[in-house]
């Protein structure tokens, strides 16, 4: 028997989620800020909608194929949203990452059942170098088990996830002058851009820790904001993408997360509080009568093991 409101599946629970509109933290005279917040997913992030699609697309290939194992290196959410979705397909997947992010993240991969080999940090700090040690484990693993890599800094399949967000972000907010939002793989400003900007003309807005500024400065360096600044350009954020970027001081960042769980209610990680330090700087240059969009991408959950949510919030 089906009873209405019953989901056939926990991954039908991906997406649905709020848009808030920001009172508190930002400026008299700005445009308003409103944030699309993602920890309503079933891993509380947004990366569940990129994981569903990458391996739906690879299921649709033929490529994906019961019991072959997938594989990826992962600095944010990934591993865990990969590991969720896998758990429910029932697919093996092995995991790379490292003990420059949170504890919280690296259980819960493992809580969904992946093989997790965690690569050493340069003093907890994200590094260019950290993420080639880690491809060089996903490589051993290809060769040694004959695994699919998801390769999330490539996969197309990741904006199809991501354009869902969009469709509902045009869907509850109508004209939306501007959208920003930090970049890892840089899918997610990519897929939901494309479907603002054929719903109307927004700006879109690249953000990244002001520590690695390769958009803004073509340099790069150490940063503890979690998924973001791999000290490269990502191959998804092609410059056709994006009409400008932003360097943001990360201290700066992590002291609005916690003025935005304690003044917003808001409850979020690094990233988060980055894209709504970006989205108040541009809301201070529109000024009153528009609208910036932004992204909460997970929940402050992940986060309790670290500072992010002490008076000394600005100490990573």
């Amino acid at each position: 028997m089906n009873f209405p409101g019953v989901l056939p599946s926990p991954l039908a629970a991906i997406g649905g989620t709020p848009l808030v509109e920001l009172r508190h933290v930002v400026p008299d005279g700005s445009a308003r800020v409103l944030v699309k917040v993602e920890g309503g997913n079933p891993t509380g992030s947004y990366k569940d909608r990129m994981a569903l699609a990458i391996v739906e697309g690879a299921e649709r290939r033929g490529d994906l194929r019961p019991g072959r194992k997938l594989v990826e290196f992962t600095g944010g959410s990934t591993g865990s949203s990969l590991a969720f979705v896998c758990a429910v397909k029932g697919y093996p997947l092995s995991l790379v990452s490292s003990d420059a992010f949170s504890p919280e993240k690296l259980r819960t991969m493992r809580a969904f059942g992946a093989d997790l080999t965690v690569v050493p940090s340069d003093g907890g700090r994200v590094t260019p170098d950290l993420f080639v040690r880690m491809r060089e484990e996903v490589d051993r693993i290809i060769e040694r088990e004959d695994a699919l890599w998801t390769d999330q800094f490539h996969n197309t399949d990741a904006l199809t996830g991501y354009a869902a967000l969009g469709r509902e972000i045009v869907a509850q907010a109508g004209a939306v002058d501007a959208f920003c939002a930090a970049v890892g793989t840089g899918g997610m400003l990519v897929g939901v851009g494309t479907v603002l900007r054929e719903a109307g003309d927004p700006r879109i807005v690249a953000l990244e820790p002001a520590t690695s500024p390769v958009l803004t400065a073509g340099t790069n360096g150490p940063h503890t904001v979690e998924g973001t600044a791999t000290g490269a350009v990502p191959p998804l954020l092609t410059p056709d993408a994006y009409d400008g970027a932003l360097a943001l001081d990360e201290p700066e960042a992590r002291r609005l997360a916690l003025r935005l769980a304690r003044e917003e209610g808001i409850f979020a990680g690094t990233s988060s509080a980055l894209n709504v330090l970006g989205a108040i700087r541009i809301a201070r240059d529109l000024g009153e009568g528009h609208t910036v969009v932004t992204v909460a991408c997970d929940t402050g959950l992940k986060y309790l093991a670290g500072t992010l949510f002490t008076p000394t919030a600005d100490a990573p």
